[in-house]
């Protein structure tokens, strides 16, 4: 058992992701007390418990949602001169504005799905965009995670629909690209496997995400030795583009396997680490188990901590 640093694995926090948070943070602290003291805190308030000291303890976020996911928690963190675990303040932030990430992907030349952003302040006509996106279009919240809020509007009617239900908040509309969907994660710049999502529905929202049996994953995924190697590049070059640090998760749509063809959808800098999530599986494919990917994940915070304690 290592004394020095200790984990702190932090969960919870007032987000609508706080359970799931939960589950995520319950999962790797039992994980890495393998290895590590570790010390498990589901936080109360949007903000660090008081009673850590950065001299002798590591952090590692597992928090989903606004605090955890679009920086503050980590602008937070580095304020107070702890070590964490994954991705830093500004990339953290990057990643969790969806149009913000696009437009660094795109300058990197990764391919993404046309789309349009606004304030429910201002909403855009509904029959321009059916105009703009006559194939479809995704609607979501263009600053959140896990999905929620997505819906799929095929017709200018549930276009007009979904645009009245949104009473707040920052949102986009994305041209709707029907392909295979894939999940791959990149641990220190590296592709791990590649997952397929397949989800009873053929939409993957928050419910399918996090409902045991409510979608099939496949991993590593079957697909063919060159769409294996374009997305797989393609997930590291968007990591090294948005600027992450550690560990995220990238996720692509598919639509044409022998070109290949295929978009980014989103960089998710803290991935979940429940039953049902995508970077275990990811993991697993490059020879990761569970408790082994806990600890590959901590080892560049730890190795900070270690080189702020020799200056």
């Amino acid at each position: 058992m290592k004394k020095h640093p200790k984990i702190v694995v932090f969960s919870g926090g007032i987000s609508p992701e706080r359970d799931v948070s939960i589950v995520s943070g319950k999962n790797v602290a039992q994980a890495l007390s393998k290895n590590f003291e570790t010390i498990s805190a589901v936080l109360e308030k949007n903000e660090i418990p008081q009673n850590l000291s950065p001299e002798d303890c590591v952090i590692y976020p597992a928090m989903h949602g606004d605090y955890g996911e679009n920086g503050t928690l980590q602008a937070q963190l580095d304020a107070a001169g702890f070590s964490y675990a994954g991705c830093g303040n500004l990339s953290s932030r990057i990643c969790m504005v969806k149009p913000a990430a696009k437009a660094l992907l795109r300058f990197a030349g990764i391919k993404v799905a046309d789309s349009v952003d606004f304030d429910a302040s201002s909403k855009p006509d509904a029959e321009a965009l059916s105009k703009l996106f006559p194939n479809g279009a995704i609607i979501k919240p263009a600053d959140k995670g896990s999905s929620i809020g997505l819906e799929i509007a095929k017709t200018q009617r549930e276009m007009s629909d979904a645009l009245a239900r949104i009473n707040s908040g920052y949102w986009m509309v994305e041209d709707f690209r029907k392909g295979r969907e894939f999940s791959v994660g990149v641990i220190y710049g590296k592709a791990a496997g590649i997952v397929e999502i397949k989800p009873e529905g053929g939409v993957y929202d928050f419910k399918r995400k996090y409902t045991a049996g409510s979608t099939v994953y496949e991993f590593p995924a079957n697909i063919s030795e060159t769409a294996r190697s374009a997305i797989c590049a393609a997930a590291e070059n968007a990591y090294n583009a948005c600027g992450c640090r550690d560990f995220c998760r990238v996720d692509f749509i598919m639509t044409d396997e022998s070109a290949p063809d295929f978009i980014v959808l989103e960089i998710n800098t803290l991935p979940g680490m429940t039953p049902t999530s995508l970077l275990p599986k990811s993991a697993s494919c490059i020879g990761l188990d569970f408790e082994s990917l806990c600890a590959k994940l901590m080892e560049g915070s730890i190795k900070r901590f270690n080189e702020k304690k020799r200056c």
